[in-house]
């Protein structure tokens, strides 16, 4: 099979289009006949920084993928040969990822795909929809009627927390760095609109909250916008974030009794513990999916051939929503 096997570790995307051995289904897992990928920013940190779960060279990265099922191993259930299925499956470790003709996906983290989703956009969503799903209803358990601050509204991650948010009945305020965006960010369901770059946290929870703060926040930014999480939010209330390697003041969280969870969506693939739950929240999802209460926002895409192009994209910071990659 055609892949994409990143040849070095570092700041330049490394990619050497290749043939390599069909994998060999083993049980539980499935054999998917890939269609398309997604690139995510955890793809660049591993290409760039090469952290511990960092797969052996050459390796195939990209985590989500949709496709179709060609060959089910032993003990696989609730998925046969020709299923459209998507998942966040591999691209780490062990589990040699997206960016080739076939993948080896544990059949505990796919769900079938929503039929009126392309193979593109059905590939935009795992790793990002897993994330906020985790965030929003799994650590915060966020109940119609409460007011969400969802930091950095038309991210990867964020579009979707957005339109998860408002599915549950929740009132939703995004962060954007512009009026376009904020047009985006309304589109998927956000009721208030943040300039981060022309209102300071202070300002927009007076504006938005009578200066009472948010009952959830959801912060995928880290560094300084974690601690504007911690001022944004209102006593007893929860922040969730996905990037809390630094270092804070926690007074805050102390002085309004605030909660804060982290999430780290990788561990289930990395500890092998928990996988179900990811393959639950996919079909979970899929439904939402399927009602049209989620869809993905599509900035471009682009070949398997043309791989190192798109990470150099995301990682210029341009990107808005997700950047997909057609493999078949």
């Amino acid at each position: 099979m055609k892949a994409q096997l990143l040849q070095t570790y570092g700041d330049t995307p490394d990619f050497r289009l290749a043939d390599t051995d069909v994998p060999a289904v083993k049980p539980g897992h499935v054999l998917v006949r890939v269609a398309a990928t997604s690139v995510n920013p955890i793809d660049i940190k591993i290409r760039k920084m090469k952290p511990v779960f960092a797969p052996a060279l050459p390796a195939i990265l990209g985590m989500d993928v949709a496709g179709t099922v060609e060959a089910v191993g032993e003990g696989v259930s609730g998925l046969k040969p020709g299923d459209e299925v998507f998942g966040c499956a591999g691209g780490l470790a062990d589990m040699p990822g997206a960016l080739a003709e076939y993948m080896l996906a544990d059949a505990r983290l796919m769900a079938l795909k929503p039929a009126n989703l392309t193979m593109a956009q059905a590939a935009a969503l795992p790793l990002v929809t897993i994330t906020a799903w985790d965030a929003l209803f799994d650590r915060a358990r966020i109940k119609a009627g409460q007011f969400v601050l969802i930091h950095a509204g038309t991210g990867g991650v964020g579009h979707v927390a957005v339109q998860l948010a408002k599915s549950c009945g929740a009132r939703v305020a995004a962060t954007v760095s512009s009026a376009t965006k904020g047009e985006l960010a309304r589109s998927l369901g956000a009721d208030e609109i943040i300039n981060y770059r022309e209102e300071k946290p202070e300002e927009y929870v007076a504006r938005l909250t009578g200066r009472r703060g948010f009952d959830v926040v959801f912060d995928t930014v880290g560094g300084a916008n974690l601690d504007a999480s911690f001022l944004a939010a209102g006593p007893g209330g929860v922040v969730v974030s996905t990037n809390t390697r630094s270092t804070h003041d926690l007074s805050p969280l102390h002085a309004k009794a605030l909660t804060l969870s982290v999430v780290f969506m990788l561990l289930p693939l990395l500890t092998g513990q928990g996988r179900e739950r990811h393959g639950e929240i996919m079909a979970q999802a899929a439904a939402l999916a399927h009602g049209g209460k989620l869809r993905p926002h599509l900035d471009r895409s682009f070949s398997l051939e043309d791989i190192a192009k798109a990470h150099d994209f995301l990682d210029s910071g341009r990107a808005v929503g997700k950047v997909v990659i057609q493999v078949a």
